[in-house]
């Protein structure tokens, strides 16, 4: 008993402290480690089989609206990434440089790709001349590197996985709607399959990602009340692909110039993940994205028949389409509970001598805890009526916290108030200052801009910092 007591007691309480619960639940449920890269992460297999089914379930989606993959070189040449200034503004003090190869200096040195826009566009500059290369709608999955000073597991490493899709069009009609399509693809993958409910809208100037024209954010909220930017669409106009004299004849011969998009998702989502989801035991995964659905635990499986009929059971599930694993090591019953736990397995199916007798099993979903009592002649069905169950709960459930948390302020006296009562969204108006929406920053104790409000009833017509008449409403928040 002492070793399972142990094993929970490893976990910090979200409560008493959130950064070191969350530290925590990544080390014990091996999802990844440190390496002895500075900054970089080993992804173990529990975390990469989340990431894995965070890749099949978007790279189905992106095909399905037209997307191809490929796949492009690590390094850049500098003057390619020269070629759109506010873009290597935006990026320098990321960069990573390679100034030598094979013992040799190099004559131009090569950053170690931050994002690719300029190694497509060097590509399409080559190779795209008649309306009749147009579009072209791609994506890679791939890592990059970025020297961030402050490391933490999944949200901010140095080298991360990501996707990143990049798209070239005839017209800037066509090119805005795939930004818009791009961004309702990841709204419709947070919302269904990770379960996480968000706000989501265009970023501020001040906000967008360097080079763009527009960028669309979906922003989660933690349980700490912090926001996390979780993927976003951008419309780059033909900025980028003037800078590269991207060009294309019509019809008639006549050239024109060529409008770009560029979206994105990378590992910090499996964050967001633990975030939203985990409790004091560990992971809770949502079932559409968990690499194992359901762990199988014979109870007294030392008894005749028992492992048997667990093995039977498995291999049963496994036919009917369920992703699941049997514990039948020699750990004891509630050490396995406790594990099965901690790595966030949707349910558990418990099955022992009287089980067996009554043609039972016991289901136990980790989100509640409880505990359903099954037929074995019906628990092909079953399982994915609770599965199914459990995903829509956990939305739901973080769709309340959301909403609990989503508020409003006319002055920046209120907006301070109800920052220090309650962390999470405040929608408030702004005049579309960079210089406003700075002092809010600073006097709200570091709330951003995360997004502006779309469709929604103005709280004021006026800023919440200068009084002078609004442009917008914004959601503000603090974030990671």
């Amino acid at each position: 008993m002492a070793k399972e007591k142990k094993f929970v007691e490893s976990i910090t309480s979200r409560d008493e402290d959130f950064a070191q619960w969350y530290t925590d639940v990544v080390r014990e449920a091996k999802l990844c480690d440190y390496s002895s890269v500075k900054g970089c992460l080993n992804y173990l297999p529990n975390g990469y089989a989340i990431w894995e089914k965070i890749q099949q379930d978007l790279d189905r989606r992106f095909k399905e609206t037209g997307v191809e993959n490929v796949y492009l070189p690590v390094l850049i040449p500098e003057n390619l990434l020269k070629k759109e200034s506010d873009h290597i503004e935006g990026f320098a003090p990321e960069v990573a440089w390679v100034t030598q190869g094979g013992g040799e200096e190099l004559q131009e040195k090569m950053c170690i790709r931050p994002t690719s826009e300029t190694l497509f566009c060097d590509l399409w500059a080559r190779s795209v001349q008649s309306y009749r290369d147009l579009p072209k709608v791609w994506n890679q999955w791939n890592s990059v590197l970025r020297w961030e000073k402050t490391t933490r597991p999944f949200l901010r490493s140095r080298e991360f996985l990501w996707q990143e899709g990049h798209t070239i069009h005839a017209t800037y009609e066509e090119a805005e709607e795939r930004t818009l399509l791009m961004l309702k693809v990841y709204q419709d993958f947070v919302r269904d399959s990770l379960a996480i409910p968000y706000v989501s809208g265009p970023k501020t100037e001040s906000e967008k990602f360097a080079g763009a024209q527009d960028t669309y954010t979906v922003e989660a909220l933690m349980h700490d009340g912090q926001a996390l930017q979780s993927a976003t669409s951008h419309f780059f106009g033909s900025g980028f692909p003037d800078a590269f004299n991207i060009k294309y004849s019509d019809k008639n011969n006549e050239l024109h110039s060529v409008y770009e998009t560029s979206w994105g998702i990378s590992t910090r989502i499996i964050g967001a993940i633990i975030m939203v989801h985990g409790d004091d035991s560990g992971l809770v995964l949502p079932p559409r994205i968990a690499p194992v659905q359901t762990r199988v635990i014979p109870i007294a499986q030392h008894k005749e028949g028992v492992l048997d009929k667990a093995r039977e059971l498995t291999d049963q599930l496994k036919k009917a389409g369920y992703s699941v694993k049997i514990d039948d090591s020699e750990k004891s019953p509630g050490w396995k509970f406790s594990e099965q736990e901690m790595l966030g397995i949707p349910t558990r199916i418990e099955i022992g001598p009287k089980d067996i007798e009554q043609g039972q099993v016991v289901v136990v979903r980790r989100d509640t805890r409880e505990k359903i009592v099954v037929s074995l002649d019906e628990i092909e069905t079953k399982l994915g009526e609770i599965l199914e169950t459990i995903q829509k709960d956990m939305y739901e459930r973080a769709k309340n916290f959301l909403d609990a948390h989503i508020d409003t302020a006319v002055t920046m006296e209120e907006m301070k108030e109800k920052f220090s009562e309650n962390r999470g969204f405040i929608k408030a108006m702004w005049c579309g200052s960079e210089e406003c929406e700075d002092a809010i920053k600073y006097e709200s104790g570091g709330a951003s801009s995360r997004c502006i409000c779309q469709g929604e009833d103005a709280v004021s017509d006026h800023c919440i910092y200068c009084g002078k008449p609004a442009k917008h409403m914004v959601y503000f928040g603090k974030a990671y």
